[in-house]
């Protein structure tokens, strides 16, 4: 009994020993002095380009609040976690941290006083930021105005409020890394993916997470649920999803830019990528950004059905339903006003096979962003006190089979589901 004990206390430890090497893994020893002088204008110009690429505001800014002062509630699956103040202010904020701190919270997904941190702040993918850019990101957040405002603590569920659940999660799915430039590769395609898999943080949404919230691949962009959104972000290396392999370049530059194209246009969380960072990338990282999303390898797709059997009943109702909320703006056909209203006839975004998007939009409406070369986006109605479940499905039904589009009816049943996370 005692050597099964002791036996049992050595497998533990080595295990204990094994998750602490693997969270401390690729650190160096780093200088935690906070610099002596102010950041110097040019770094702080590029700064805050890093952060607008990373659209570092999005989730350090709560609605009202002082702009990177955090506090900003995320949802996920094991609670909520709560943006931190990446201001200047010494007590709350960044104010005594140094730029190798700083470094190690994007490489290593490691806090100032050593705490683990949780992979909202997206970490995983931050890893491959260069330490040039950390530095000078780290300058254009010391410049800000400091806000006193303390750090609010996480409501999350046990054990995933633990540093140990964090460590054993880490061990398993997280590893440093820095991007390496592929030399098969051009100038433009290596830049596009530094921005893609480092501070765009893509992967974030755009791949499929397990009942862990870990992804098996940061990096294969083959589409995802959103975790408490109810939003699909969709595959980006699929035809038949959001590839973009068959599009005209200015296409593609053109959708991140201004967040419409003659190709398509976004909604939804993407809207909100495009308006606060996508917009204001410059044309060198638009290209470079396009150029590596148009090189991404294919995934095969099935066939579209031949034909789509559809009940009688829904069927003329959803055409009804159809003729007297939609016709007027999306055309008899389906085929949408260029550069106001989307075509729905052929558009891939209607026949995904994934119809947590189309629900969002019927029942809650949503808008392409606002940018400069869109300033006055035509937008989508809410529907969510006009039309029921059965209405909304019998609708989308309608859309999904009609005008040559062949896609799966909607049920009831699926709508409900759907809708049952409410709007965000």
């Amino acid at each position: 009994m005692k050597r099964l004990l002791l036996g049992l206390l050595v497998g533990v430890a080595v295990l204990l020993a094994l998750v602490w090497y693997l969270n401390v893994r690729g650190e160096d020893k780093i200088d935690d002095s906070p610099p002596a002088a102010a950041p110097v204008a040019q770094q702080v110009t590029r700064g805050a380009y890093l952060a607008s690429l990373g659209n570092c505001a999005g989730c350090h800014t709560a609605r009202g609040g002082v702009p990177y002062a955090g506090g900003r509630g995320i949802e996920t699956p094991f609670g909520i976690l709560y943006s931190s103040n990446l201001t200047p202010d010494p007590a709350t904020g960044l104010g005594n941290w140094s730029a190798g701190q700083f470094w190690r919270a994007l490489h290593n997904g490691r806090s100032r006083d050593g705490r683990l941190l949780y992979p909202a702040f997206p970490y995983p993918n931050y890893t491959m930021v260069t330490r040039a850019d950390s530095d000078a990101l780290f300058d254009y957040l010391r410049s800000q105005p400091p806000a006193k405002q303390q750090n609010k603590a996480h409501a999350l569920d046990w054990p995933f409020n633990t540093q140990a659940a964090l460590a054993v999660w880490r061990a398993l799915y997280f590893r440093p890394a820095l991007y390496v430039q592929d030399s098969a590769r051009s100038a433009d395609w290596n830049r596009g993916a530094y921005l893609v898999d480092g501070l765009g943080h893509c992967s974030a949404c755009h791949t499929q997470r397990n009942a862990l919230g870990a992804s098996s691949d940061m990096l294969d962009l083959s589409g995802g649920l959103i975790p408490m959104q109810n939003w699909y972000a969709p595959s980006l290396t699929s035809a038949a999803e959001a590839g973009v392999a068959d599009w005209p370049l200015e296409h593609v530059v053109r959708v991140m830019q201004t967040g419409i194209s003659p190709r398509g246009f976004v909604l939804g969380p993407m809207a909100e990528v495009v308006f606060n960072s996508t917009q204001h990338w410059n044309a060198d990282d638009l290209r470079a950004m396009a150029v590596f999303m148009k090189g991404l390898v294919p995934t095969a797709t099935a066939p579209p059905p031949a034909a789509v059997a559809v009940d009688a009943g829904k069927a003329q109702r959803g055409a009804k339903l159809y003729e007297h909320h939609c016709a007027q703006c999306h055309g008899d056909q389906g085929q949408g006003v260029a550069g106001a209203y989307p075509p729905l006839a052929g558009n891939r975004a209607v026949q995904l096979k994934e119809t947590s998007n189309l629900v969002q939009v019927v029942m809650y409406g949503g808008f392409p962003p606002a940018t400069a070369g869109n300033p006055r986006p035509y937008g989508m109605p809410p529907y969510v006190l006009l039309l029921s479940d059965a209405d909304v499905a019998a609708v989308l039904t309608h859309l999904r089979t009609s005008w040559g589009n062949r896609a799966a009816a909607v049920s009831e049943v699926e709508v409900l589901k759907k809708r049952s996370g409410g709007a965000q």
